[in-house]
């Protein structure tokens, strides 16, 4: 059986409790003591660790001890001394049932039931389509076949599809390695266009308030010229040249 790893969990360090011990946390956790609670939380991540060991090729280890651990502090608030059990004994069925019931769902995003449908119809529809033309269709022509629109096709595959750790390791070198959250870039948020942003703010600061409400209708709320020109009590022609006002000053201030 191989080694689990969870990032961020030292189990060299993590504390061992004799039975007495343990029973005198319990004790005082259902009178209400938060760090009785937390130090039976953390003296028994081994035992979830051994459970996840159990599973780990079946789902990713770091989703696996997340789930564990609610089932482990299920076992702790259900948890009753005149069970006459150690208590070991009463969270393993805990703790292996949310892992069960986390890899029975598929993935830890809960997806209706009408969806899960347009995946399966979606699914079998691809796989129609590569037999008979042996070439794999779009989503368009996915989307065509079922009758159904592109949007929820694309949602629901998206839906269904296997979830990846961020913690997930890409790349590894002994002991050294890349995770995947590592190699995740955000070009939204680079100089160049934290500083275009920045220029945009003010120059929309400068603007007319009612070019800024048309703007804000505009592009913000999303509703469309027709939608505004009701909204704000002016014709459909008049929001247009607001807009198109609106867009000339803040270009000029770019």
């Amino acid at each position: 059986m191989r080694k689990v790893v969870i990032n961020g969990i030292d189990t060299k360090s993590l504390p061992k409790l004799t039975q007495a011990e343990c029973a005198d946390l319990l004790v005082k956790t259902k009178e209400g003591d938060k760090d009785a609670k937390d130090k039976l939380v953390i003296a028994n991540l081994r035992l979830v660790l051994s459970m996840v060991q159990r599973f780990s090729s079946r789902a990713n280890s770091d989703d696996l001890f997340q789930v564990g651990v609610v089932g482990l502090m299920k076992a702790i608030d259900g948890f009753d001394p005149k069970f006459n059990v150690r208590f070991s004994t009463y969270a393993v069925p805990m703790i292996t049932g949310e892992i069960r019931r986390f890899i029975k769902d598929g993935t830890g995003i809960k997806v209706s039931r009408s969806m899960r449908d347009i995946a399966y119809k979606a699914l079998k529809a691809k796989e129609e389509f590569e037999l008979k033309n042996c070439t794999s269709p779009t989503m368009l022509e996915i989307a065509e076949e079922i009758d159904v629109p592109l949007r929820e096709v694309v949602c629901a595959l998206d839906a269904v599809s296997d979830t990846i750790s961020l913690q997930e390791r890409v790349y590894s070198d002994g002991e050294d390695g890349l995770l995947l959250m590592e190699q995740i870039g955000d070009s939204k948020q680079n100089e160049e266009n934290w500083s275009t942003n920045l220029a945009i703010r003010e120059a929309i600061k400068n603007l007319p308030e009612r070019e800024r409400q048309v703007l804000n209708l505009r592009y913000y709320v999303g509703k469309t010229q027709v939608e505004i020109s009701k909204s704000i009590g002016i014709s459909q022609a008049q929001v247009s040249r607001l807009e198109k006002n609106a867009l000339g000053i803040i270009k000029e201030c770019l």
